[in-house]
């Protein structure tokens, strides 16, 4: 594992990832209720997913990678996406953006490289606004969002029902 920012690289998401980023996303199903996602994926299943998320366009999938001898691509880290808010076209100036970390990458900055590459490819698009929705309890998410403008906007109390119990979700917004 990479222990400086410099070691990490960001780039579109491709096809090619789909095995890991589902094994990543999976993760979190089965141990945390971060995703409200309750059963796992297979690759393919995930690939309309992965699909949905071109390489230009509002909606973007940055994938974060240890970079390997001769700076040759390995391990993915996290990744970062924007993804329609809702389905309904007034919101279409709108997205919904999120963070997932590989589970020992946290604290290495790699949310903050992810984020930077999103809003960067962002920057060009028709859009008016960010939101994220964060289970609670996580403070790191927190502290990633606002770092990058978010602010909290409500919560929903017991919103969702994981592992036997209620989560609420804080909901943050970014102008973008």
């Amino acid at each position: 594992m990479p222990s400086e920012r410099t070691a990490v690289q960001v780039r579109p998401g491709v096809e090619a990832d789909l095995d890991a980023l589902t094994a990543l996303y999976n993760h979190y199903i089965r141990e945390t209720p971060i995703t409200f996602d309750t059963e796992v994926f297979t690759p393919e299943e995930r690939r309309p997913w992965l699909l949905s998320h071109p390489e230009d366009g509002p909606y973007r999938l940055m994938v974060a990678t240890a970079a390997g001898p001769r700076g040759i691509s390995q391990e993915i880290l996290g990744y970062a996406t924007s993804s329609p808010h809702r389905p309904k076209p007034a919101y279409g100036t709108s997205v919904e953006t999120t963070v997932y970390l590989a589970p020992d990458a946290g604290g290495r900055g790699v949310g903050t490289l992810l984020y930077e590459a999103l809003f960067a490819a962002l920057a060009g698009e028709d859009l008016h606004r960010a939101y994220a929705g964060i289970t609670q309890p996580n403070e790191a998410s927190a502290r990633l969002h606002e770092r990058f403008g978010f602010q909290h906007i409500g919560t929903y109390a017991e919103v969702g029902r994981k592992f036997g119990r209620y989560w609420d979700v804080a909901w943050y917004e970014k102008e973008l």
